[in-house]
């Protein structure tokens, strides 16, 4: 075989292998393309709730305090800043628009949203609640999904807000691993404390407590916080409002995601919330039967099971 010949053969497999990486390339970016939702405009993020206007999510600093009666936030420095009704509708994972207090992830109706959850409930209300669970390694492949892992409280009688301490991959950090909390959703509005970024392996404990006396059902002022115990960093939103919420549904762990288009775009390992602390009004640890729900008939269809030996394991 000749000199010529050899460099033509070299230069046509070289040309073939750049010919498949660019291909793959493009269909790695039109897929991430798709995964959203068409109805959902340009520039709308990602958050617990669905996707929001950025003009919508207000970001709360360390110190920060959130009103309900004035609708107003209290910086740390003491000045007042009034939090305005969004002037923007916001949609559910699917593309369905929401307009006004209503979250764009209802519960307990699982779907591409909400995955899958163990929740409990109570005839009065809760004073705290806490757990910890490991940050999982980053899912294998990225198709511009969005996973978030937390535990939180709402008021199953009456669902406008959630307050939640949060960790989510590929969703405040490109993806990476970040912890947030968050108070959703009077007024169209998500509130959020400043996002901390994390790494795969730190242990994560997220917490919410009433700041009233012990017997007050419902406690108008409460504080969130999702602490890294492995670097102590921390996203806290202290004194925020419960929106008029008695909060008497807890969810012990539950999986939200958004544009899952495969198995691997999951973490690779299964979700264990464990160490979980609850304590009714009166700031007395009860024991709760958590009741597990799972999504059925999702595509991709994955291993999707929410089992609890002496923890809650969230399984796909």
């Amino acid at each position: 075989m000749g000199n010529r010949t050899l460099r033509r053969i070299i230069v046509l497999l070289a040309s073939t292998v750049a010919g498949v990486s660019i291909m793959q390339a493009a269909n790695a970016s039109l897929r991430i393309a798709a995964t959203r939702p068409a109805a959902v405009p340009a520039g709308y993020v990602i958050t617990p709730f669905g996707y929001f206007h950025p003009s919508c999510v207000n970001r709360l600093a360390k110190g920060d305090v959130l009103h309900q009666e004035s609708q107003t936030i209290e910086r740390a420095s003491g000045s007042i800043e009034s939090i305005p009704m969004c002037a923007y509708p916001h949609y559910r994972a699917d593309g369905e628009k929401v307009i006004g207090d209503e979250r764009a992830v209802a519960n307990p109706d699982i779907s591409h949203a909400w995955v899958e959850n163990a929740n409990v409930t109570t005839t009065t209300g809760y004073g705290r609640f806490w757990a910890d669970w490991i940050v999982p390694p980053a899912p294998t492949s990225n198709d511009g999904q969005t996973v978030f892992l937390f535990n939180g409280l709402e008021d199953i009688n009456d669902v406008v807000s959630i307050i939640q301490p949060v960790l989510g991959w590929n969703a405040d950090f490109a993806g990476a691993w970040g912890i947030a909390s968050w108070n959703c959703c009077i007024n169209g509005n998500v509130n959020e404390a400043t996002p901390v970024q994390v790494k795969s392996g730190d242990l994560i404990y997220g917490w919410m407590s009433n700041n009233c006396a012990a017997g007050t059902e419902t406690c108008a002022s409460w504080s969130i916080e999702t602490l890294d115990l492995t670097t102590l960093v921390s996203s806290a939103m202290n004194g925020t409002s419960n929106y008029g919420q008695t909060f008497n549904w807890a969810f012990g762990g539950v999986l939200e995601v958004y544009n899952i288009i495969q198995c691997s775009d999951y973490p690779p390992d299964p979700i264990h919330f464990f160490n979980q602390g609850l304590s009714n009004d009166k700031f007395v640890q009860i024991k709760p039967k958590w009741v597990m729900s799972t999504a059925a008939g999702l595509t991709p269809s994955c291993s999707y099971k929410v089992s609890l030996p002496e923890e809650i394991i969230l399984n796909y």
